[in-house]
């Protein structure tokens, strides 16, 4: 695991661990995001909002999650396989 992936990782979780798990869709992230939708991760060279987030790995997640760790790494999986991480 790189350094960016273990800032992004941390952050991910940080954003997510207050949501109402399970969670059934990127809507119900929202509310626990600290800027909502305009909530910022940034590591090393990468950045980006949770809505760019949500446009560019909305076909990578596959709802419901049940907690926090099993979102978090589909997001890491999502971001690499989409060439941004």
């Amino acid at each position: 695991m790189t350094d960016v992936e273990a800032e992004l990782r941390a952050q991910f979780r940080d954003a997510f661990e207050g949501a109402d798990f399970p969670v059934d869709s990127q809507m119900d992230l929202v509310p626990a995001l600290p800027d909502g939708p305009a909530t910022k991760f940034e590591a090393g060279d990468v950045s980006f909002t949770a809505m760019e987030l949500a446009a560019k790995l909305g076909s990578e997640q596959e709802f419901p999650y049940a907690d926090v760790d099993s979102l978090v790494d589909d997001v890491i999986e999502g971001l690499k396989s989409q060439g941004m991480l």
